[in-house]
């Protein structure tokens, strides 16, 4: 896979229509951009767009990469401009990892706090795997992150700001879609998405979980990202166990229920180097409770 294959499969979805996309976008044959946007459904091994008479429809495959595909090349826009910024030096740096995600509901807020120095300083955002955000606070690389908890990592300190309960991820139209809420005893049978060791400490969570209730499952699957997990659970039937942050993300194909009882929760943190002397990183640390206020309130 490459980066034209991304920029191809947003403009097309941008602009609705293969052959507008081609033409005014593209600059490039339609023949050739459906050659290309083939390949890439290949790659991926899903069906990402529906050509219908007037234009394409994006699958709930398609509208899932789109997401992703749309981080990636702003990651690759980022990196190029940080790149740039290295070889010339300007103003002061200040780097925010995001576990990937989390941008939607945080990054706003997180900037809105610091519009008045923003003026003063340049704000790189990365946007990762918790345990690439933990590395790169411990090597430097970045200032602040939200991140999960991670262990081992003894210069670091975290602040929690939002503890995120699990909810079950299935598909619309699956049979315990019908209840109200799920008791882990209904996913026994079931296929299960787990969640891959890019995410330890939320696969932690959800083990201990599965094991103090009681029941035994074996992962069919695991899932390294979000839009793999949901991919993954639309297509084989399946069910599985995620952060309430995912309900922003479900296609139609997916829904979520909450599970019964008392749900298990994993630590949303705001992690930082104990050495790191930035007055930006004190600016946001005094507005902690600021920063989780406003986005508490964002998403009533």
């Amino acid at each position: 896979m490459e980066l034209r294959h991304l920029r191809y499969f947003v403009a097309v979805a941008d602009a609705g229509n293969l052959t507008v996309a081609a033409q005014r976008m593209l600059h490039t044959s339609q023949p050739s951009l459906s050659r290309q946007i083939r390949d890439l459904e290949n790659e991926v091994g899903a069906q990402l767009l529906t050509r219908r008479a007037r234009g394409i429809e994006l699958t709930p495959a398609g509208r899932t990469f789109l997401d992703h595909a749309r981080l990636v090349l702003s990651q690759v826009d980022a990196a190029s401009e940080a790149a740039r910024r290295v070889a010339h030096p300007g103003k002061p740096c200040f780097t925010m990892g995001f576990l990937t995600g989390h941008e939607l509901k945080w990054m706003p807020e997180a900037l809105r706090i610091l519009r008045d120095e923003l003026p003063n300083i340049d704000v790189m955002v990365s946007s990762q795997y918790s345990p690439l955000l933990a590395d790169g606070l411990s090597k430097g690389k970045i200032d602040a992150a939200f991140l999960r908890r991670e262990r081992g990592i003894p210069e670091l300190a975290y602040r929690v700001l939002v503890k995120e309960p699990l909810m079950v991820v299935l598909p619309s139209d699956h049979r315990l879609a019908a209840l109200k809420a799920i008791s882990p005893k209904d996913l026994v049978g079931e296929t299960f998405v787990a969640v891959s060791n890019t995410a330890p400490v939320l696969r932690a969570v959800i083990d201990k979980y599965l094991k103090h209730s009681g029941v035994n499952i074996t992962p069919e699957h695991e899932a390294d990202h979000l839009a793999m997990g949901m991919s993954l659970i639309a297509s084989t039937g399946g069910v599985g166990l995620l952060p309430a942050y995912a309900q922003n993300f479900l296609p139609s194909s997916v829904t979520s229920r909450p599970l019964k009882g008392d749900p298990p929760t994993v630590d949303l943190v705001f992690g930082y180097k104990k050495s790191n002397q930035s007055p930006i990183l004190k600016l946001l640390l005094s507005k902690l409770d600021e920063l989780v206020a406003r986005a508490s309130t964002k998403t009533r």
